[in-house]
């Protein structure tokens, strides 16, 4: 005769104490919310107060106490920092600049990372651990030696000199390699069974496979080199040369009472680059949370 055994019953969490759980859960994300925004507000303070500074007169933007909102707006200050200075000629000289660099650093980047990650050669990590241990060097240290290569080469006081000088990035290749390194090996595998060569592998395979990894390697890339100053202060002396960050430098020397037009030219410069992060924020959250991923 069968036996019928019945389970016991689980003693049951007492409501008060999962309310009180509850409570305890929402006043800890409302706390954390507000501590975000708080930070979020502070970091961005500085931001707002230059955006309002370049409506505003010269006499209002350090005014005591501080004037946040311009009265009255004064819009003529983005055609007057025009009109006193070269801003076309400095944004195309930066934008230039900022497109190559990026274009040749996420070229060469991903081709290298694709070599350390997906093929296999004698030396290979030694020479990935080299090279990536050229970021720990800095540039101060070897760019007098640049400068005279640059010059024997006879690029010195041209755009070239900078672009040739950093379209090669270990960041780059690091960063490219440590996301392919989370895609599964079993794909190149399959492509050189069918015939396909390792280029065709990297272009029509691995590369579109990349595109977090190589939007964050683009933004990061274009910001650098968008904000570069020194490197341009070296190498290019023609006024017609100039990128936007020597030229508003020189523009604070000669107009340095206009305050309004400074930070309306400021304004200007970060403009740019403000909108490609707010385009290109998720595919740049998404690229550094998984570059250091193994498949």
């Amino acid at each position: 005769m069968a036996t019928l055994t019945l389970d016991r019953p689980t003693a049951a969490t007492p409501r008060p104490e999962r309310d009180a759980r509850k409570r305890r859960s929402v006043l800890g994300t409302i706390v954390l919310y507000v501590v975000l925004i708080a930070a979020a507000a502070v970091i961005m303070l500085p931001f707002f107060w230059m955006v309002t500074s370049s409506l505003k007169t010269n006499n209002q933007v350090f005014t005591v106490p501080i004037q946040w909102f311009p009265d009255p707006v004064v819009w003529s200050n983005y055609v007057d920092i025009w009109a006193k200075s070269d801003m076309s000629t400095w944004l195309r000289n930066t934008l230039i600049l900022s497109v190559a660099v990026t274009f040749l650093q996420v070229f060469t980047g991903s081709f290298a990372a694709y070599g350390f990650s997906k093929m296999r050669f004698p030396g290979r990590d030694v020479l990935f651990l080299a090279y990536i241990g050229t970021i720990a060097v800095p540039w101060q240290a070897y760019m007098i030696p640049q400068f005279i290569l640059m010059s024997k080469f006879g690029l010195s006081n041209t755009l070239w000199a900078i672009i040739a000088l950093q379209a090669f990035g270990a960041f780059g290749v690091f960063l490219m390699k440590q996301y392919y390194d989370s895609i599964p090996e079993e794909l190149s595998e399959a492509a050189r069974i069918d015939g396909l060569s390792e280029y065709s592998i990297w272009r029509r395979i691995v590369l579109p496979l990349s595109g977090p990894a190589v939007a964050t390697l683009t933004l990061l890339t274009f910001v650098n080199t968008w904000n570069d100053y020194l490197g341009p202060l070296i190498y290019l002396r023609d006024r017609d040369l100039w990128t936007i960050q020597i030229g508003l430098k020189t523009f604070v020397s000669q107009y340095n009472a206009e305050y309004a037009l400074i930070m309306t030219g400021s304004v200007l410069s970060v403009l740019p680059i403000a909108i490609i992060f707010m385009l290109g924020q998720r595919y740049f959250v998404q690229g550094i949370a998984t570059a250091g991923l193994k498949g």
